[in-house]
């Protein structure tokens, strides 16, 4: 058997030899035809010898057996298997044909064989094939009719006997045939039988085995089947996802979005996708917390209908197959994305701001520097006097101090930010800080008509920090709280101990700030409102630079506010503070003299910029 099929194997097509279901057919359809043809023409010498001298019929008969090899010479050569079942159901027909009209028409032995013409053809798995071969024996039967009935067919053998004989060969031989047929459409379904079940485990080897999780669902959600691979990527066996129990795992707010999309693949029959979040079981063996956060996943779920034709199918009942991948990974890159986009909007809106702010900043006291110089300058044709001129000195020192402010304030942050402003931590009394600050801007309060009131307990004790960056702490937050405070307000500055820290509250009943500007406060170079509609100077590094110091104290920094209510900023700083050990003392530094201004210079400085 094993010869006999490598030989067949050696004559298929090329296009015959990739496909096992259709490498059988082409077998079936040569293996008999060789075969027979081959047997029936080494019988005829022994039907010679038997009979004798053969007569015409019997000499076309035997030639016509050249036919069936012939066919499969022609699917050999070109694997037309539909064309080769037409010509054998031809043939066929013909062959029997021609024996039927010369041995009695439609009561010929042969006619029985236009039986086998469809049967043969039914091999073929068309229908169109089958229907050809159909008519073509119901012609050819009609033609025998026919012929009989207007005497066109020459007289048969009066001899009972041997007609009797003749028509036993015809219906045993065409009953054999038939049974040959049919054997072989048996090995032909039970090959395709086996090559789908080799399938079907192939599938399910690889729903199996894959990593993208494969499931089969109703229209309503409910889970029919669904693969090993959800167990990894859920952390549930699968049986708690049968049903409803996928469903459930949907985060509440995407399940309008993974219902809608089963339901518009089972009913549109097209593809569908959408992303929602899956609970994710805990691994075993770790301990959750009550009050743990809930572990989401972020899934991928493509969707299309199960049925080919989903007319055929009741709406209702219509399935659907999706296959989901855990695509976490790629959110979280999103939202980084979304992050640095933000981030880089912000620096870019931050940039714009400094420029606008830098340019009024630098400008006003630069063309006033220039101005008033060059009057002093042409004193003599301006015929100026010596107070005005002391005037206009006055004046350019203010501005020159303003702008010294502005460089200062640009200089300490950019220190802050870079990681190069160092504190030096000593012990001093907060309480005597705090009142110098208040006094140096006592002038600047009773000149905008505002209270300054300092509450500060006489029994505050000595702590150990930089009592410059305190000072300058203090002096920030009041002056900012001056500026922003209408005339006849009021701006309170206490400080008390809670536990092992120094609370300064500063508070105003001043213009307050909004609720969405409040989250942004102490960003650098912001300002609460637009900046070209600013009523108030300054470069926006007040608040940033404070934030900045009480940082690197270890403390920390709060800010309630409401518009028009008033503005209070609560700063808490540990009464011993030490730097962190890996810092070592050489590295802290100090501020350069010259860009270090005095008491009475900080005074001024935030009088003209905060």
């Amino acid at each position: 058997m094993n010869i006999i099929r490598d030989c067949l194997d050696a004559l298929l097509h090329p296009s015959a030899r990739y496909d096992a279901l259709t490498r059988a057919r082409h077998r079936a359809f040569m293996a008999p035809r060789l075969l027979g043809s081959l047997a029936a023409l080494a019988a005829f010498p022994v039907y010679l010898a038997m009979r004798g001298a053969p007569t015409a019929l019997e000499v076309a008969a035997f030639g016509w057996l050249i036919a069936p090899i012939l066919l499969s010479w022609f699917l050999s050569r070109t694997g037309h298997y539909e064309g080769a079942h037409v010509l054998s159901s031809m043939a066929l027909a013909g062959l029997v044909m021609t024996v039927a009209m010369t041995t009695g028409g439609i009561e010929s032995f042969a006619a029985i064989w236009l039986v086998v013409v469809p049967l043969e053809a039914a091999l073929s798995a068309s229908r169109r094939v089958v229907a050809f071969a159909s008519a073509l024996a119901l012609a050819c039967t009609a033609l025998l009719i026919a012929f009989g009935h207007f005497d066109m067919l020459p007289a048969a053998e009066a001899n009972t006997f041997s007609r009797g004989i003749f028509m036993a060969f015809g219906v045993a031989s065409a009953t054999l045939y038939a049974a040959g047929l049919a054997f072989g459409a048996e090995s032909l379904a039970r090959t395709s039988v086996s090559l789908l079940y080799v399938e079907e485990d192939r599938y399910r080897l690889l729903a199996r085995h894959m990593s993208d999780v494969i499931s089969r669902h109703r229209r309503n959600g409910a889970v029919q089947f669904i693969s090993p691979a959800a167990e990894t990527m859920l952390g549930a066996p699968v049986s708690r996802l049968l049903g409803h129990g996928l469903f459930d795992r949907v985060h509440v707010a995407d399940r309008p979005a993974y219902l809608t999309a089963l339901s518009d693949a089972a009913r549109g029959g097209e593809a569908r996708s959408v992303e929602f979040r899956l609970r994710r079981d805990a691994p075993r063996g770790s301990a959750r917390g009550q009050n743990s956060q809930v572990d989401f996943i972020w899934v991928e779920m493509r969707c299309r209908p199960l049925e080919a034709a989903p007319d055929a199918v009741p709406a209702s009942e219509a399935e659907v197959v999706a296959v989901m991948r855990d695509v976490t990974d790629r959110k979280v890159q999103e939202q980084a994305l979304d992050l640095a986009r933000t981030a880089a909007e912000q620096a870019d809106a931050s940039k714009t701001r400094f420029l606008a702010t830098m340019s009024h900043e630098l400008r006003t006291p630069l063309n006033a520097i220039i101005g008033f110089s060059e009057m002093i300058v042409q004193e003599d044709v301006l015929m100026i006097d010596a107070a005005r001129r002391k005037e206009y000195a006055q004046l350019i020192n203010d501005s020159g101090q303003h702008l010294l402010g502005v460089v200062n304030g640009i200089l300490d942050m950019s220190k802050m930010e870079s990681g190069n402003f160092e504190i030096s931590p000593e012990p001093f009394a907060p309480r005597a800080a705090m009142l110098n600050c208040c006094n140096l801007l006592a002038l600047k309060a009773r000149e905008s008509g505002i209270d300054l009131v300092t509450r500060a307990p006489e029994d505050l004790p000595v702590m150990t920090g930089d009592p410059r960056a305190f000072k300058q702490i203090v002096l920030n937050l009041v002056a900012n709280a001056i500026k922003f405070t209408e005339r006849g307000g009021t701006v309170t500055v206490s400080a008390a101990v809670e536990g092992s820290r120094l609370l300064l509250r500063v508070r105003d009943n001043g213009v307050g700030i909004a609720a969405d500007d409040l989250k942004r406060v102490g960003d650098p170079f912001f300002q609460a409102g637009k900046t070209y509609q600013r009523r108030h100077e300054g470069t926006g590094l007040g608040l940033s630079i404070v934030k900045s110091l009480v940082g690197m104290h270890a403390g920390e920094m709060s800010v309630q506010s409401k518009v028009d209510e008033g503005t209070t900023v609560t700063v808490a700083l540990p009464l011993a503070f030490t730097p962190p050990a890996e810092l070592p003392q050489s590295n802290i530094a100090t501020l350069t003299p010259a860009l270090r201004p005095g008491p009475q210079d900080q005074a001024h400085q935030v009088k003209k910029s905060a």
